[in-house]
């Protein structure tokens, strides 16, 4: 009788079933050592992986925002809802994406990895991500999709690679900041979830607010700077003409402003959104009195 009254008192409240965040360090500490011990053929292709997920991401939000109709900040907003499919497909599907993977500072702080091996690790995803999204902006404008809506997909590509390659240096540097702090405290929630689920609530959110405060992410620039590029190069002129719009218009959309107004210092900022005020933030306060492992 005792027994079955006691299965009767209330519990105090479902568990919670997530790490709590000093095991997410642990994990995130762990996941950084993986992460440089993997072969290069494996880690370059889920770094092509990660690009083409971050591109369609890009893509949906293009689309989705193509012709206007809705108020700025709605339309802000359901871009960077649909923008994390991007993110969503890197964490579930599983690929390695350079921006999150600034998290890896972390077990480089606590010594159990060393400088070139994380240095190597940022470089190889660097490039794979640069290769996945670049050949995905590729196959989008080769399919036409671009002429979508009138060609009003197209022209919406074409603003935002314009509007990225005319940003202040020093507007872009402290943007990428910003993003990467946002996509690395998305990636660091995912550590703590336990379902396909809770990694996709723990991920949206984050990624919502860094595309619709309109700050820059250097993997997705991968992708929209070069779409926009390739549309002015390879569209046909019957674009041109049911846009109406003159392609010299463009012109300003260049691989050398690419690089330099916008993919260098987007790419400075979020090494430094991601690894200091992210990573060494969180190895500090929950590691940096762990003895090395």
């Amino acid at each position: 009788m005792e027994q079955a009254n006691r299965s009767a008192l209330p519990t105090d409240g479902p568990a919670i079933d997530a790490l709590v965040p000093a095991a997410i360090a642990r994990r995130a500490e762990d996941v950084g050592v993986v992460k440089t011990e993997m072969k290069f053929a494996k880690l370059f292709v889920l770094a092509v992986l990660a690009g083409a997920f971050i591109s369609l991401g890009a893509l949906f939000s293009t689309v989705v925002t193509a012709g206007g109709g809705a108020a700025p900040g709605i339309s802000r907003l359901l871009a960077g809802l649909v923008f994390s499919l991007g993110l969503v497909l890197v964490v579930v599907g599983g690929a390695e994406l350079f921006t999150g993977n600034t998290l890896v500072v972390m077990a480089f702080a606590s010594r159990r990895v060393r400088l070139v091996k994380l240095l190597r690790n940022w470089a190889i995803v660097y490039v794979g991500n640069m290769v996945g999204a670049i050949a995905t902006a590729l196959l989008v404008v080769l399919s036409r999709r671009m002429e979508a809506g009138d060609g009003s997909v197209g022209i919406r590509a074409l603003d935002i690679a314009d509007g990225k390659t005319h940003l202040a240096i020093s507007a872009a540097f402290v943007s990428g900041i910003l993003a990467n702090c946002l996509v690395c405290l998305a990636v660091w929630m995912s550590m703590s979830a336990r379902s396909v689920t809770d990694k996709v609530i723990a991920v949206v959110p984050p990624v919502a607010a860094f595309v619709a405060a309109g700050f820059e992410h250097s993997v997705a620039n991968m992708y929209f700077v070069p779409v926009g590029l390739l549309q002015r190069l390879l569209a046909h002129n019957s674009f041109w003409e049911t846009t109406k719009t003159d392609s010299g218009k463009f012109r300003g959309i260049t691989w050398s402003r690419f690089v330099v107004q916008n993919l260098a210092p987007v790419t400075l900022g979020n090494i430094v959104g991601g690894a200091l005020l992210v990573g060494l933030t969180y190895w500090f306060v929950y590691l940096r009195a762990s003895p090395a492992r």
